[in-house]
């Protein structure tokens, strides 16, 4: 894509949850935040796409306020820098984000011409997703709301589909004659059969200000909201946060369905640039590299006579015999056994548990913070082990809790402990006890990752049994 033209604002959505991809999808942990193809993470796999300078400004990045240290961390070790990250207070579906996205991108560029991309999914071929892009910032720098609509593979009903119309404004481009929501098997294929019919692939190429005037005439309600959200939030550290009650009070609607499929101004630039949205286990065993018996084997997993199948085994040994069309996922406290046809359905089995309040549907037993990590070892009435591992310059709140007691084993690295009034450095095989009611910190002022293995004691151990005094990263 040639660089004559001003750059374009990739705004990057990062608000799913990915229920279908459960059990490693969690909501603490969501598809995006995982590398599910490759060592990146389908977020750092996104913002790698538009991290060019001379074509791109710094993407602006809209993600649930629970992922803001994720999200900002996955950024910061691939080296890019955001223009921006905004936390959502809830969800409100993609509306509502763009239209903040949009507000904050005319500030400095009034007629600035952004592209929207959801933060989940795999594009195999960089180069026809770049000369898609030409046409489409060529379309919306002429008035138009660009979608990228993407070359079926066959009669998908899982996707939305977008039917072309007459030649639109910019080469490549055509207006969009109608929308079609997940149609039967049947209708999809007839839509295929005649013809100029895209999947809709959630990727769009606005002017800031088309886009924001289509949305005030058509969802006035949804325009206000994100004013207001936006004029009545503030800045968080490195995050800008929305106000809550003005967004929350928004309607929930997609980009499509606020605007898209009731504008004229609405073109499809058709492309096949190996895209998906990794939507299932299915779609990940498509995607990835196979044996000669067509099965794909993530971890410590074997097969024998066996045809077809995905296996992933994140922390122990998984073996499938004889089996064909079956895909196994193994992970720290949950295992899903099904056939690659019912992939689609996983949703139910994730409905189940959190109608029953499993804690399973929303972390893992690893669970991520600002400074690092910690991650269940053993868990009973009144003790519980966790191994915890905080990163280099990584500070954990100044705290103290009412029914617990904590001994720390510092297993590698070095341990800066605030206990009382009393400040010690401890090094590999050394130990603290923190009696209950104490006042403590733990910090890593190394230059390699801190471990160690944390000893808790008490009448209760929920989380919620903290009280900071101080906080680096700005938490209550």
């Amino acid at each position: 894509m040639a660089n004559t033209q001003p750059i374009l604002h990739p705004v990057i959505l990062s608000g799913g949850s990915g229920t279908r991809l459960w059990p490693l999808s969690r909501s603490d942990l969501p598809k995006q935040l995982l590398p599910l193809l490759g060592e990146a993470t389908l977020l750092q796999q996104t913002a790698a796409r538009v991290d060019d300078g001379t074509l791109f400004a710094g993407p602006l990045v809209i993600c649930n306020e629970e992922h803001r240290f994720l999200v900002a961390e996955q950024l910061r070790v691939r080296g890019i820098r955001p223009a921006a990250i905004v936390l959502e207070p809830v969800g409100r579906n993609t509306a509502p984000a763009v239209a903040v996205a949009a507000m904050l991108i005319a500030r400095g560029a009034p007629e600035g011409v952004m592209l929207v991309l959801p933060s989940d999914h795999h594009i195999a071929d960089l180069a026809a997703f770049r000369t898609a892009l030409a046409t489409a910032a060529a379309a919306a720098r002429a008035g138009d709301l660009a979608l990228f609509g993407i070359r079926p593979a066959g009669p998908e009903s899982g996707y939305g589909y977008i039917v072309q119309g007459a030649p639109a404004s910019a080469e490549g481009s055509f207006a969009v004659a109608r929308f079609v929501e997940k149609p039967a098997r049947g209708d999809a294929e007839a839509l295929l059969a005649a013809g100029g019919a895209w999947w809709n692939s959630g990727i769009f190429v606005f002017r800031v200000d088309r886009y924001l005037a289509e949305l005030q005439r058509l969802q006035p309600a949804i325009a206000a909201a994100a004013a207001a959200a936006l004029s009545g939030g503030s800045g968080d550290l490195e995050f800008l946060r929305l106000q809550r009650g003005p967004f929350a009070a928004s309607p929930a609607l997609s980009v499509d369905h606020a605007v898209l499929e009731h504008t004229t101004q609405a073109t499809v630039v058709p492309v096949d640039m190996g895209w998906s949205d990794l939507g299932s286990w299915s779609s990940l065993w498509e995607l990835s590299p196979k044996d000669a018996s067509g099965n794909v084997l993530v971890g410590d997993a074997l097969q024998v006579d066996a045809r077809n199948c995905y296996v992933r085994a994140d922390k122990r040994l998984v073996a499938i015999l004889g089996i064909d069309g079956i895909n196994v996922i193994d992970t720290d406290d949950a295992l899903i056994v099904m056939a690659q046809d019912r992939a689609q359905d996983v949703k139910r089995v994730v409905d189940l548990l959190a109608a029953r309040g499993r804690p399973e549907v929303k972390s893992h037993t690893r669970t991520y913070r600002p400074w690092g990590y910690y991650e269940t070892i053993d868990l009973g009435t009144r003790h519980q082990v966790k191994h915890i591992q905080v990163k280099e310059g990584g500070k954990l709140s100044l705290q103290m809790h009412h029914h617990r007691a904590e001994h720390w084993i510092v297993v590698s690295g070095t341990a800066r402990v605030t206990c009382g009034e009393e400040e010690r450095l401890l090094r590999e095989n050394e130990s603290i006890y923190i009696p209950l009611g104490q006042r403590h910190r733990l910090e890593n002022p190394g230059r390699i990752p801190l471990d160690l293995i944390e000893v808790q004691t008490g009448s209760y151990l929920g989380e919620d049994d903290i009280v900071r005094f101080e906080d680096t990263y700005g938490r209550a």
